[in-house]
């Protein structure tokens, strides 16, 4: 980007820097992933089969946070996601051709407002690893959505006895 040197006095040359972040020695004597474990609480109706998240809890290390606020929406947002993933997503496989029926979101049920709990908690364990990169910052991008599923299933489990396999998880499969 050029600046203009009219007004300001600062020299009009761009400025340009180059830095080598491949990974080292490191990658193969440590591990620098992010954790986590999730924490959910469900009511199932037993007449009808519904199940209803109340309330899920998920403590994650990520390494360093640079934006508490940003992160914890990033997990809040993975939360819901593993909602979908438990409750209400299904991709479904016409066999005699191979293509998904139900390929756009008016016929594919996703997680909406007032399907999220009322309580959706993020802790972030404080975490200082000098090996990961020199922010000592990790990803949370997916970490947030895996546990939400099994957790659900666990809790769906521990509340009716029935142990349910596969994903999703729908009234017929409870009755």
């Amino acid at each position: 980007m050029d600046v203009d040197d009219a007004g300001g006095g600062r020299d009009a040359r761009p400025i340009e820097a180059t830095v080598n972040a491949a990974p080292g020695d490191e990658m193969r004597k440590y591990s620098m992933h992010a954790f986590g474990g999730v924490f959910v609480e469900v009511a199932v109706d037993p007449d009808l089969g519904e199940t209803r998240v109340r309330r899920i809890v998920g403590a994650y290390g990520a390494g360093r946070i640079v934006n508490p606020k940003t992160t914890r929406s990033q997990a809040i947002g993975g939360m819901v996601g593993g909602i979908g993933m438990a409750l209400m997503e299904h991709s479904v496989v016409d066999g005699r051709n191979g293509r998904v029926p139900n390929a756009n979101l008016a016929e594919y049920a996703v997680p909406v407002h007032a399907d999220s709990p009322p309580v959706l908690d993020t802790i972030f364990v404080e975490e200082h690893d000098p090996h990961v990169n020199p922010l000592g910052v990790k990803g949370v991008g997916e970490i947030a959505i895996v546990g939400v599923a099994a957790a659900i299933a666990n809790a769906v489990y521990h509340a009716t006895g029935k142990r349910i396999r596969e994903l999703p998880i729908t009234p017929e499969k409870l009755l």
